[in-house]
């Protein structure tokens, strides 16, 4: 069986609402946002268009450092991604479970770690969707 790596929920709010719902859930849940990538001006500045597309990099310091005091190479999968992207014409919020971080670095015990960080980025996605 294939173990879930994403999670998505849809959003009734218009794209740039729901972008600044994530960043300002983030914060209320004690994340800082690092960077907003606005991936579509990005290729769209290369001649390939595409529906509205940003990746928001969120950072919570305490669980950062307990992570990488573990495991250094946890960092491959650091900041913790949220997107927020428009498909089929509706607005959509996707992040990746911080669960799955755990399982690419098994021996570094961070289960319970991620398990907490995961928890709250759903609250933030959910929050803002």
């Amino acid at each position: 069986m294939v173990k879930t790596f994403e999670y998505t929920v849809g959003s009734e709010k218009p794209f740039e609402a729901a972008v600044e719902a994530v960043e300002r859930k983030s914060a209320e849940r004690g994340f800082r946002v690092l960077h907003t990538h606005d991936v579509a001006a990005t290729l769209a500045e290369k001649g390939f268009a595409r529906q509205p597309l940003k990746i928001i990099e969120i950072c919570n310091a305490k669980y950062a450092s307990q992570v990488l005091d573990k495991d250094v190479k946890t960092a491959l999968m650091l900041p913790c991604p949220i997107s927020v992207y428009v498909e089929d014409g509706r607005t959509r919020i996707s992040t990746l479970l911080p669960s799955v971080i755990a399982e690419f670095f098994p021996r570094a015990g961070i289960e319970g770690v991620a398990g907490e960080v995961e928890r709250a980025v759903l609250e933030i996605v959910n929050a803002a969707a």
